[in-house]
């Protein structure tokens, strides 16, 4: 199999089939991605896709591109921020827009957890972390990212990303032991690891 560099290479030479490659393997993730960040799926496609826009026009004035998942995550990431800050997710938030249950090909059975008033109760509560708690424990637990990829991803040092990590467990732990019917809903990782060493000790067998 073609790594994702490989075949970013080959997008630059403009193989078609090789762009349709690479959206096939990070449509899906990053799409998930996307979609708790802002709460709303079909705003999620839109900025997923757009994401995939700037990845054709990056390879169309360069040879290839290194880093290939980290680069389609910090691009879409800031799509996500730019989303939150703009006038029209303020009109969006404000007149409540609800997500669609509409089946989706390309999303795997993790989008239950973006289905229904659990998964509601579940954003909300990792709404209220810090920014940088959110990353880091969705790129963790949902992307099954290893640290060291998230700091580099967030252009931050592993000491943050490991303290983020922590702190918000720390945070959510506590949260969730309030509301105890959504315990059964989390990922089992993120309700099961919520001590220091215990948070330490999985990356390492990662």
């Amino acid at each position: 199999m073609l790594t994702d560099e490989q075949l970013a290479r080959k997008m630059s030479e403009g193989d078609q089939e090789a762009f349709e490659m690479l959206v096939n393997r990070f449509h899906g993730s990053l799409l998930l991605y996307a979609a708790r960040l802002v709460g709303d799926r079909e705003k999620a496609k839109d900025l997923v896709q757009e994401t995939f826009i700037k990845l054709i026009r990056h390879l169309r004035e360069q040879d290839g591109l290194d880093h290939v998942k980290a680069w389609l995550y910090r691009v879409l990431m800031n799509l996500c921020r730019d989303y939150w800050k703009s006038a029209a997710a303020v009109r969006e938030r404000a007149a409540g827009e609800q997500m669609p249950d509409k089946e989706d090909p390309h999303v795997n059975a993790e989008e239950q957890y973006l289905k229904g008033e659990t998964a509601d109760e579940i954003r909300m509560l990792l709404g209220e972390l810090t920014m940088m708690q959110q990353q880091v424990i969705t790129l963790r637990f949902y992307e099954d990212m290893k640290l060291q990829d998230i700091a580099e991803l967030l252009n931050i040092p592993l000491s943050t990303a490991k303290s983020s990590l922590y702190a918000g467990l720390r945070r959510l732990k506590v949260k969730i032991l309030e509301k105890p019917e959504l315990y059964a809903s989390m990922p089992n990782l993120m309700t099961d690891t919520f001590t220091e060493n215990e948070v330490y000790a999985h990356e390492s067998k990662s």
